[in-house]
């Protein structure tokens, strides 16, 4: 173009019909441009602006010839820029788009755009002006994405910070969906989680509710719905439009409330699927790829938040039961003792002859001792929770045992839950604590009954296994190797709701549960696993989800464990005038203890401390058993004296006695065979029969 015909610019003097009619096209191409143009003379007031600025700035075209460009700026930034203007009217140039860093326009309903700018220097009739070409970068489409990206990583560590520090999960899970909605920019954001029966989903928390799915909620799971494609499937699940979905059925709620699309990913814990998280907007095909990572990334964080907080709650429930558990031995110990003090004076005073002792202090007696007794047995359900009981196998009728379970099922258990017992006939005996099997067994039917609330058939069965399955053959191999003449298979069927594949595999696992909270402790399976495990035998589960569950225990025959050992022959086998070395450290339990010994005909050499008793030995006469207790004091544990007083007198038999089931449990494990266990608080009948077994044994 002519310097001519840019003078003839209606901007600049001219006249002549082909000046105007350059002039009408000129017009025309600074009002299409697509960039927002700004004409502004030298005191930055604004002469001319086209539609693309009225459309960025929000102001109209009369409104901005009002303006000056400063009012454009943001109001920190206005002084700067009006000097920046002013030293570009002292030596204008012209500056290309992106060879400055770029500038921030405040828009008329106050938000902030980032824009690069060109300048032109002009002039009209003679006054210098600038032609400001104005570019929003979120015009560029890679700057449109990295923004959103940015923005997406903003609301990622904006919830990570909370996630580090959140104790509640409550809390994550209703910050949740408000960062994804502000990040996504749509109407609605849900986090579903599924509940422990698998049937339903709860609606964990959610912005822009829906009709029926309002936070708390509890919905049913559905497999043909988007969130049961997801969980069933376990991947992602894009809708580009709920009026063209065929896939699953859309709820007429989606469609009341305008809503278009929707991206949608499960939640994982260690792999299962434990929920899902769902966006959904109302403009159509709203969610790519990016999108899809972001919702990813948001149900990765909170899915290790949620196993970090199970992680936590487990731990310190551990905490708790070993603190409990350490507290009730402890207990147990000190009881122990003061029992064994008041059960064998009793049994003495009890004994006494009726001139020695009148009618109404023969019965305080009886009662006293009948109250030690059921403190001795509260001690030992208080060891049996703290899981520091010693196991007593001994050959069980599983017939008989089984019945009488199921009798006391029937009248307490959902008098819709039908019970039926099928034992073969050839079943032989099991060696294996009987109170422990039947506790076991019971853990097993309430977990039936709870997987059977609308009530159902439980079957016990128990039959010789002739032929173990090749894995349970395995485990077993051991155990076979020991002389077993084989196991006895009893199993426990329900037809309730099974377990689906990852349930099933930590069914044993300590803490795992899928009761509601407060209804299981997630100790009952280990519980049993624990025992059989102790027992020699094993256990195997037989679910699927909808097709009920079947436990098997494979115990021991208990032929062969009560072949190599006969029966302990009765206290009067005793021999008359049996020297014992006795020693303990408690005074009062090793008074109480003599004066038993002493009544069963023994003669008794009593020490206080394992190193006394060693030193005093080779200067005794005949010694025929050394009693001791485990634990004694700060010294020498009762383990290493009777190690070392049979070194000096290896006819001597050993009777280990404690107040502490964990260590009878430990030298249970580690003793020689012919040692024999004395449990605190005992009678004189029981120390008698010790004695006696010891001395079989030896």
């Amino acid at each position: 173009m002519s310097m001519a015909r840019h003078q003839s610019h209606p901007w600049v003097a001219g006249t002549g019909g082909d000046m105007q009619a350059d002039s009408a096209m000129l017009a025309a191409i600074f009002l299409a441009n697509p960039d927002a143009l700004l004409a502004v003379d030298g005191d930055g007031a604004i002469v001319l602006a086209n539609h693309a600025a009225t459309n960025l700035l929000g102001y109209s075209e009369q409104e901005l010839r009002q303006m000056n460009v400063d009012m454009l700026v943001p109001a920190n930034a206005r002084a700067a820029h009006a000097t920046h203007r002013q030293d570009y009217a002292r030596a204008p140039q012209a500056r290309p788009m992106g060879e400055r860093s770029e500038l921030c326009v405040r828009c008329k309903d106050g938000q902030e755009v980032m824009v690069e700018i060109a300048l032109s220097p002009m002039a009209r009739s003679g006054r210098p002006m600038v032609l400001a070409s104005i570019r929003s970068i979120g015009a560029y489409p890679r700057v449109r994405q990295a923004l959103r990206r940015a923005r997406y990583s903003e609301s990622l560590a904006r919830l990570g910070h909370v996630v580090v520090n959140a104790r509640d999960p409550q809390t994550v899970l209703d910050l949740l969906p408000g960062v994804a909605a502000e990040a996504l920019e749509v109407e609605n954001v849900a986090v579903f989680l599924l509940e422990d029966d698998h049937q339903h989903l709860r609606v964990a928390s959610s912005v822009g509710d829906i009709q029926g799915q309002q936070t708390g909620m509890r919905i049913p799971y559905e497999k043909k719905s988007s969130l049961g494609l997801v969980l069933a499937g376990g991947h992602n699940l894009i809708v580009e439009d709920y009026c063209r979905e065929t896939r699953f059925d859309v709820p007429e709620a989606y469609l009341r409330a305008g809503l278009a699309s929707a991206g949608v990913t499960p939640v994982h814990d260690h792999g299962r699927m434990i929920g899902a998280l769902a966006a959904r907007s109302r403009t159509p095909s709203r969610f790519g790829s990016e999108e899809m990572h972001y919702l990813e990334s948001l149900a990765s964080l909170l899915g290790t938040y949620l196993q970090r907080v199970r992680a936590d709650a487990a731990l310190r429930h551990a905490q708790t039961l070993e603190s409990v558990g350490q507290l009730s031995g402890g207990i147990a110990h000190d009881f122990n003792n003061l029992l064994t003090v008041i059960q064998g004076n009793l049994e003495v005073l009890g004994e006494r002859p009726p001139s020695s002792i009148d009618d109404e202090a023969r019965e305080l007696v009886g009662t006293a001792a009948r109250a030690a007794r059921r403190a001795a047995e509260l001690t030992a359900k208080l060891l049996a929770f703290s899981r520091r009981q010693v196991l007593q196998p001994t050959a069980v009728n599983v017939a008989a045992l089984i019945s009488s379970l199921a009798d006391m099922l029937r009248r307490t258990l959902d008098r819709r839950i039908e019970i039926s017992v099928r034992v073969d006939p050839q079943c032989p005996a099991i060696q294996v604590d009987e109170v422990e099997l039947e506790a076991a067994l019971l853990n097993i039917a309430v977990n039936a009954r709870d997987a059977m609330p609308e009530g159902g058939r439980l079957r016990f069965e128990a039959t010789r296994s002739q032929a173990l399955p090749d894995d349970v053959r395995t485990e077993l191999t051991e155990d076979a190797a020991r002389g077993t003449e084989g196991f006895v298979t009893i199993a426990v069927t329900d037809d309730g709701c099974g377990m689906p594949p990852q349930v099933k595999e930590r069914a044993f696992e300590p803490f795992f549960t899928t009761k509601p909270q407060g209804r299981g402790t997630g100790l009952g399976l280990s519980t049993v696993f624990g025992f059989v495990k102790q027992s020699h035998g094993t256990v195997r589960i037989d679910s699927e989800s909808g097709r009920g569950t079947t436990v098997r225990l494979y115990m021991p025959c208990a032929a062969a464990r009560q072949a190599c050992a006969e029966p302990a022959p009765p206290s009067e086998a005793l021999p008359v005038g049996l020297h014992v070395l006795l020693v303990e450290d408690d005074h009062d339990v090793q008074a109480t203890t003599v004066r038993l010994l002493h009544d069963i005909g023994c003669k008794v050499h009593a020490f206080n401390s394992g190193e006394a008793a060693l030193d005093a030995l080779p200067r005794l006469g005949t010694v025929d058993l050394l009693l001791t207790d485990v634990a004694l004091g700060r010294g020498m544990r009762g383990t290493a004296l009777a190690a070392k007083a049979q070194g000096l007198r290896p006819s001597m038999a050993v009777v280990l006695m404690s107040a502490f089931s964990t260590d009878l449990l430990q030298v249970n494990q580690e003793a020689p065979p012919d040692w024999e266990l004395l449990a605190k608080p005992f009678s004189r009948e029981e120390l008698s029969g010790a004695l006696a077994l010891a001395l079989h044994q030896r």
